[in-house]
């Protein structure tokens, strides 16, 4: 079911939604992973997303995108989520395990990726 299509992007609802509205947003670009797309294909991911988030009353949302098999990524072409979380028992459930680097590392961290940017 088909919500939008251009030279670029294509983008329709999920066949196993976590909720009324789930939607895939899809670069037509193949790649596995996001750092595969070359950026002048991802332009419209995002307004799109946005498009179908209002076009589905969606107040609360999730927009997902996973790289891996660890990072739960199931099918092998790089696609977004828009999943409505319209109530505690619908929509995406998540933990969100929080780590205390500590100062010294998270500078580190931050110094290390800064200097590859």
């Amino acid at each position: 079911m088909k919500l939008f299509e251009s030279e670029k992007t294509l983008a329709f609802l999920d066949i196993q939604p976590l909720s009324a509205g789930h939607a895939l947003v899809v670069p037509k670009h193949h790649g596995e992973k996001l750092t595969d797309i070359p950026d002048d294909q991802l332009h419209e991911i995002l307004p799109v997303l946005k498009k179908i988030a209002t076009a589905a009353s969606a107040e609360n949302y999730n927009i997902l995108q996973n790289n891996g098999r660890i990072a739960h990524q199931a099918v092998d072409h790089v696609h977004f989520h828009m999943i409505p979380k319209p109530n505690q028992e619908e929509g995406l459930g998540i933990t969100w395990p929080q780590q205390d680097l500590g100062k010294d590392k998270l500078q580190k961290l931050f110094e290390e990726i800064k200097s590859k940017m």
